[in-house]
């Protein structure tokens, strides 16, 4: 049974940058998808950034330059580094793991980005 563990999110200023880890417990890490949602209040979860096996990555338009996935195969933990961090990033981050029918995730861990 694959689990996801994030990293503790926090608070930081606007402009400020962040980086959140999941680590992978389970087999065959190399060959899952990775990618990071999120939750905004009272909005749906969205995609944030995918990374493929094959280290393709995908990026919602709203993060595009700002936000970096990228995955240690050495070390099963998937990374989302954010920079420029504005007040509407704000919301709880999810990490998943998907390889066909075998999706999970993580708890989730909250980002609030305020003065």
């Amino acid at each position: 049974q694959v689990q996801l563990v994030e990293s503790e999110g926090g608070l930081v200023q606007p402009g400020g940058s962040l980086r959140l880890s999941c680590a992978f417990s389970g087999e065959l890490f190399r060959f899952y998808t990775m990618a990071w949602y999120r939750q905004a209040p009272g909005k749906q979860r969205e995609l944030v950034a995918s990374i493929s096996s094959a280290r393709t990555t995908t990026y919602a338009d709203s993060v595009k330059g700002r936000f970096t996935i990228s995955r240690d195969n050495a070390k099963n933990t998937a990374y989302l580094q954010m920079n420029t961090l504005k007040p509407e990033d704000t919301a709880v981050y999810y990490c998943n793991s998907n390889q066909g029918t075998y999706d999970y995730w993580g708890q989730g861990t909250q980002v609030t980005v305020s003065s």
